[in-house]
């Protein structure tokens, strides 16, 4: 056996999931219309998670505190987003990049509709 045999039959195979933001489960968070769904929940003992948050208008943005450390793209649309507990306030609109890090408290809001793919460091074994 040679090593390129060995690596490749030690190594869990990749994988690809089409249409992961389809049907997405409400957060159930307020009355906020935000919805999330974990495409991959760490894999294969890994400690990274991703999958979709789409949001739609509301009147009260949507609160959220991260106990990780996460990074989301937007996808469609724009998210308002808001530290609350720093004031801080941005807008990310489609191909922006957003990092949060762990103990983040961020409200989002949205004029119409966003869709954003996120990826997270979030070992279940701290959860």
């Amino acid at each position: 056996m040679t090593a390129d045999t060995q690596t490749a039959t030690s190594v869990p195979p990749f994988r690809v999931t089409a249409d992961g933001h389809v049907g997405l489960p409400p957060m159930n968070v307020g009355s906020t219309l935000g919805f999330i769904g974990d495409v991959y929940e760490n894999p294969d003992d890994s400690v990274m998670c991703s999958g979709y948050f789409e949001l739609l208008h509301t009147d009260a943005p949507l609160e959220y505190v991260y106990d990780y450390d996460e990074m989301k793209v937007v996808l469609e649309g724009e998210l308002h987003l808001v530290n609350l507990d720093t004031g801080q306030e941005l807008v990310a609109r489609r191909h922006d990049a957003i990092f949060f890090p762990r103990g983040s408290r961020i409200g989002f809001s949205t004029p119409d509709r966003a869709l954003a793919f996120y990826t997270g460091h979030r070992d279940a074994s701290l959860l």
